[in-house]
């Protein structure tokens, strides 16, 4: 959601949000662009910034992993606006951006999921849902990350030039159950989907 008008972007890295979360109270991972390039072991493209999903249940802690920034909810249809420490944010936000001070850069954009219990529930389609456990990997030094058929889901949406290098850059490390959840979870909301004949 980067855009010039609303100020610049310094993406942190994937080691410094891990440092910022590190007593984070719930579960948290990496997602967007960076959990492709964490699942696949590689660098991939540039970044405009770093997307880190919690789910709804935790996200009245952002503000403590945060402390001092400035958390901005993006009401739909992307308007900013104050995020307040412990005012509740409606379903319909699930998108807020972090900066240290007023006149930083926007360094962490949080992405608040939905779950149901010990399960995660897509936000695009509730129909989808998985336990949490599996949706969440770890990389060897203990980040985690969103499983990437799960951000490949998400990408589907959009189809931009950078979804399409993501999904290629992650279909060489997608298994055989991996691939058949993204392409039933695609053709679920679009059965014409171009990307379902690059899954099969």
């Amino acid at each position: 959601m980067a855009a010039p008008e609303l100020g610049s972007w310094a993406p942190a890295s994937v080691h410094e949000v891990a440092a910022l979360f590190a007593d984070f109270p719930g579960p948290w991972w990496i997602a967007g662009g960076f959990a492709i390039e964490l699942a696949a072991g590689r660098a991939i493209r540039s970044h405009d910034d770093i997307d880190v999903g919690l789910l709804r249940a935790d996200h009245l802690h952002a503000h403590a992993a945060l402390p001092g920034w400035e958390l901005w909810a993006a009401d739909p249809p992307g308007q900013l606006r104050p995020w307040e420490r412990g005012e509740p944010l409606p379903g319909q936000v699930h998108d807020v951006w972090c900066r240290p001070h007023a006149t930083a850069p926007w360094r962490v954009q949080l992405m608040i999921d939905e779950s149901d219990g010990s399960d995660w529930v897509s936000r695009r389609d509730p129909r989808l849902r998985r336990p949490l456990r599996e949706i969440v990997r770890t990389t060897a030094d203990g980040v985690p990350f969103l499983a990437p058929e799960v951000q490949l889901h998400h990408k589907a949406r959009a189809r931009r030039p950078k979804d399409v290098v993501d999904l290629h850059a992650a279909r060489p490390v997608l298994g055989a159950a991996e691939r058949e959840w993204l392409r039933d979870a695609i053709s679920a909301a679009e059965p014409d989907h171009p990307w379902l004949a690059l899954l099969r």
